[in-house]
């Protein structure tokens, strides 16, 4: 993995823990998470149309991941009713890199090497670490998490392709579009007008800003690096969300997230290399 890529994925995955910090704090997560989505597709339209960068090839990768991002967020929604923020979300990101890896090797043909394999594996159990091993108290979270997981796995590995066909802001800005549009109408269908516009303030807006462009750098990373070494960078973000929450919501932090934060430093040291 390139340092350029390595450090595209690493700064996704700190403006990835930091918007999720905002949306955490709202008041209504999922109304303001469609006013996140919606404020990141009317800023960065323009900023698309004046680069508008796109093969006539992309489109089939952006009508597969638009649906892949809404059931994200549907599964997301449903997940986060069913358990905490902190069993869900490292399970779901953590989960995530592995499959990717063993998607890319098993299915796709693709090489990897001994450090790579070893640097994703530990990333994955460093974030589960993070997570710790309490059961949530509705078993079916857990499959809703790993769903989640899967789902960030399919798109990954479909963006990476998909990429090849666009640049990263156009090709995000017309994934995210029908996404953004079907998440906002199914809250305000479910919780009305008021609930989505008490949300509309600084906080959300530049959740969805940091949303859009997080992901952007991820896909620029996609460009340089396999799936499975930006996949396995990018859910840090899990370790970072958990020192935001230590330092900004002065959370209890255990021995076994220490030792996860350790475990996923090592393991993005060994993904580093060449």
């Amino acid at each position: 993995m390139s340092p350029l890529a390595f450090s595209l994925a690493l700064a996704a995955a700190f403006l990835h823990a930091f918007w999720n910090l905002l949306l955490a704090r709202a008041r209504d997560p999922e109304s303001a998470t469609a006013v996140a989505l919606v404020a990141a597709v009317v800023v960065f339209a323009p900023v698309t149309a004046l680069t508008f960068d796109a093969e006539w090839a992309v489109w089939p990768f952006i009508v597969v991941t638009s649906m892949l991002q809404l059931v994200y967020f549907a599964l997301l929604a449903t997940a986060y009713r069913k358990a905490e923020l902190s069993f869900v979300y490292p399970v779901a990101r953590g989960v995530a890199p592995v499959l990717v890896l063993v998607v890319s090797v098993a299915v796709l043909g693709h090489g990897t090497s001994v450090a790579q394999v070893v640097g994703v594996l530990l990333v994955g159990a460093g974030v589960l670490l993070v997570r710790g091993l309490k059961r949530p108290p509705d078993p079916h979270a857990l499959w809703f998490a790993l769903g989640i997981a899967a789902v960030i796995a399919s798109y990954t590995l479909l963006d990476k392709r998909g990429i090849t066909h666009a640049s990263p802001v156009t090709y995000l800005e017309l994934s995210m579009i029908p996404a953004a549009a079907g998440y906002a109408i199914a809250v305000v269908v479910a919780k009305g007008s008021r609930a989505v516009r008490a949300e509309l303030g600084l906080s959300s807006v530049v959740a969805g800003l940091l949303s859009f462009a997080a992901y952007a750098l991820v896909l620029a990373a996609l460009e340089r690096a396999s799936a499975a070494s930006v996949a396995a960078v990018r859910e840090t973000s899990v370790v970072i969300a958990t020192a935001f929450a230590a330092v900004v919501l002065h959370e209890q932090v255990s021995r076994w997230r220490v030792l996860g934060s350790a475990t996923v430093v090592c393991g993005i040291g060994l993904l580093a290399l060449r």
